[in-house]
């Protein structure tokens, strides 16, 4: 696996292409931090990978403000 021993920071992560993204990413072997601001969106995106084994967590932010 390309990424396995790898974090990967996805940010937008909870839907669309960033949710796309986490995704295969995670099917490479990486650990996927997912970063967005929709907690409870992000948090299923979380707990669907976590059920098929993945290795990820979710973090809220607002990458637009410092």
């Amino acid at each position: 696996m390309e990424f396995q021993d790898k974090v990967v920071i996805v940010t937008g992560g909870s839907k669309g292409i960033g949710e796309a993204t986490a995704w295969a990413f995670a099917e490479q072997g990486a650990s996927v931090a997912i970063v967005d601001v929709d907690q409870a969106e992000g948090e299923e995106v979380v707990r669907k990978m976590v059920d098929r084994g993945y290795g990820t967590s979710f973090i809220k932010a607002d990458i637009t403000q410092e």
